[in-house]
């Protein structure tokens, strides 16, 4: 379901643009559409106020917890089940954070995923979207919202941008708090510079050699990475937005210091801001994640040449919850159960 589909709907049933946008205003921000000092009887159309209860449960069935995996870092993992039986991955992060999903499965394919393996099932509508947001906030506070979940996001476009626009408005989330995640895709480019809500941007880069990066990133765009670069630059620029560099670190493949040199060259005197994050451990991988020390001392290098660089963690490592562990878990789960029913008597 597409924000839009809503739109029509509450048209169709009497809504002026006040009306409109109160519904999606309180369904964004998890309050109840009874919510308000006024009335409804008083300027709510009786047909569309008849009609509010069921919008509000079908909105609530977009996104519900199937499951819920706290971390030791304050972050919850939730696996959460669409209308239709597919499930993605939201992650509620310290300091009122979440990060959402924006398509079951993913096209990209990065090597050290799980999310990619299976390929891409299916676009998330752009309520799909919004409806985490609204689930997450009636566990928590929720004012930062990344879309770094399943997916990539400049591969589901239109809704991803729907979704931001709404969320930057009626949603009440700050526009450099909603931060789209991409391979690099030139339509994202191309884009998000158009909108009225104009996210910040984080880009994957994971290699300053394209050859390397063209193998952790099978099917991402072919950019050169000092291309991308100046790509992100514009965007930073044009926004007053750093740009946020992501880099998982895996031992022996890019935690050398050929790339610390390589980042240097490509990010010193840039507005960025560079996040290394270390693999997490993923079944069936052979790869590994780097030492504490290494990482450390990869951040601290960086930061001594003029990078400005963060050592992040992967939310939930210590439940083994890394993007798509959840819903992998629980599809071999559900395939236990559908095995032990149907064995004949």
């Amino acid at each position: 379901m597409r924000i839009a589909d809503i739109r029509h709907r509450l048209r169709a049933l009497g809504a002026k643009p006040v009306h409109e946008e109160r519904v999606l205003r309180l369904w964004s921000q998890a309050k109840p559409q009874t919510s308000g000092r006024r009335r409804l009887e008083d300027w709510i159309p009786q047909e569309l106020r008849e009609a509010l209860p069921a919008i509000e449960a079908e909105l609530e069935s977009l996104a519900r917890v199937r499951s819920t995996h706290g971390g030791g870092d304050g972050s919850q993992r939730l696996l959460v089940d669409l209308a239709d039986g597919q499930t993605v991955e939201s992650v509620l992060l310290p300091r009122d954070g979440l990060c959402v999903s924006t398509q079951v499965g993913c096209a990209v394919g990065c090597v050290f995923c799980m999310t990619g393996r299976d390929g891409l099932l299916r676009q998330l509508g752009s309520a799909e979207i919004v409806a985490q947001v609204a689930l997450a906030r009636r566990q928590r506070a929720v004012r930062k919202v990344v879309f770094m979940g399943m997916g990539e996001p400049a591969h589901n476009l239109d809704n991803v941008l729907e979704a931001i626009d709404l969320l930057g408005t009626a949603g009440g989330i700050g526009h450099k708090s909603l931060v789209f995640s991409t391979v690099g895709d030139p339509r994202a480019f191309e884009r998000l510079p158009q909108g009225r809500v104009k996210p910040a941007l984080a880009l994957s880069l994971h290699s300053t050699k394209a050859a390397l990066r063209a193998e952790l990133l099978p099917r991402a765009p072919r950019y050169e990475p000092a291309e991308l670069v100046e790509q992100g630059e514009r965007y930073a620029r044009a926004t007053g937005y750093p740009i946020q560099y992501q880099w998982t670190l895996i031992e022996g493949v890019n935690d050398g210091d050929d790339e610390v040199e390589g980042i240097v060259a490509l990010l010193r005197g840039r507005y960025a801001i560079m996040n290394m994050i270390p693999f997490n451990t993923v079944d069936g991988l052979d790869f590994r994640r780097p030492s504490d020390e290494r990482a450390g001392q990869i951040m601290r290098t960086l930061n001594h040449r003029g990078v400005l660089a963060r050592l992040r963690q992967s939310a939930g490592q210590d439940v083994e919850a890394g993007c798509g562990q959840l819903r992998a878990r629980g599809r071999a789960a559900d395939a236990k159960r559908i095995a032990i029913h149907t064995v004949p008597a």
